[in-house]
């Protein structure tokens, strides 16, 4: 057990109070994104004697579902902050006790104040880890780093490059080289124009990042979109990529943890919710591949030559973003019928 984490965790937390009893917490989120940490979950029993089992779920709708259905089973839950109004308006989480949370002091105030985290004006989600979408060339294919979005549409990558198959994300990614908002797309003919004009440089599409790396590591690709912390590992792992943040922008998303509405364990959660944002947690994290830390205080404890520091750590880089917000289930079907459209006439 490493000794520094569990006392920086018993300071942190006794800021919001003793806990009189130890409580066992659930918590609902992606396996594998940071809660569950063997370690992580080692030094907060150890520091407050609440034990943390955790449940999961493989989508936002699941994750929605499971809130609805299952009263008074969990006490945290990861909300991506695009779904975050939903959750509060059907009245599945409750405000946070920000006063309950020392760490969140530490966070600066454009995501404490994000719109959607803050749904029904109060807050409902303790903004947590944040990331692009955008993405990385192949360094031994690739001799000058692009700046712009347009090397997609570049021939000379003709039958090299790739981008994930979804929809949503294929129509923003789209919105962005169109010059548009991704959250108020006017012009959707002109996406789907940029996108049928994609196509014949499309070699494959991928879905997970194991595909990725094996398309990068075969050499079969030159260009492809992809998620900021998989880059990161991919690059750690000796990859031959570079990520790019075009001059113009990438899509940006945001996860908070909330406290569920129903959940009589809220001192213990807020407790919870406290450490995994404690820069002792993430500086750990973070060497195991971690997205960005939404507490700036942690960001900047990262060594000078760690990724989600030096590429994501550039305040011009972050002025370039677009942060995701709700999709209306008639704008979710339409970019559905777009993209279906676009791959059967391929």
């Amino acid at each position: 057990m490493n000794k520094p984490i569990i006392l920086a965790a018993t300071l942190a937390l006794s800021a919001t109070g003793t806990a009189v009893l130890a409580d066992e917490i659930r918590v609902l989120n992606w396996q594998g994104y940071g809660t569950d940490l063997d370690w992580a979950v080692d030094a907060f029993t150890e520091s407050t004697g609440h034990t943390v089992i955790h449940e999961y779920f493989n989508s936002e709708q699941e994750m929605l579902t499971k809130l609805r259905t299952n009263p008074g089973a969990y006490d945290v839950v990861l909300i991506n902050a695009a779904f975050t109004p939903q959750a509060q308006n059907e009245g599945l989480i409750g405000p946070v006790d920000a006063a309950s949370i020392a760490n969140l002091a530490d966070v600066p105030d454009n995501l404490k104040g994000n719109e959607d985290l803050n749904a029904g004006g109060a807050l409902h989600g303790v903004p947590w880890t944040w990331g692009l979408t955008s993405f990385a060339v192949n360094t031994n294919e690739v001799d000058e780093l692009p700046t712009s979005i347009e090397v997609f549409w570049d021939t000379a990558h003709e039958g090299k490059v790739s981008i994930r198959d979804d929809a949503l994300e294929a129509v923003q990614f789209a919105a962005i080289a169109t010059g548009q908002d991704i959250n108020n797309i006017t012009d959707l003919d002109a996406i789907e124009a940029k996108l049928s004009d994609l196509m014949p440089q499309i070699k494959t599409y991928w879905g997970s990042e194991n595909d990725w790396n094996q398309f990068m590591a075969a050499g079969d690709l030159d260009v492809a979109t992809f998620w900021s912390g998989s880059a990161s590992r991919s690059m750690a792992a000796g990859l031959p990529v570079q990520f790019i943040v075009p001059q113009e922008g990438a899509i940006g998303w945001l996860d908070g943890l909330s406290i569920p509405s129903s959940s009589t364990k809220k001192e213990a959660a807020h407790q919870f919710i406290n450490w995994m944002i404690d820069p002792e947690f993430y500086v750990k994290w973070a060497a195991e591949g971690a997205p960005a830390s939404a507490n700036a205080k942690a960001a900047a404890a990262l060594p000078d030559d760690a990724f989600n520091k030096r590429v994501l750590g550039d305040p011009e880089v972050v002025a370039r973003v677009q942060f995701q917000r709700p999709v209306s289930d008639e704008n979710r079907g339409k970019y559905l019928e777009l993209w279906q459209g676009l791959k059967a006439a391929q």
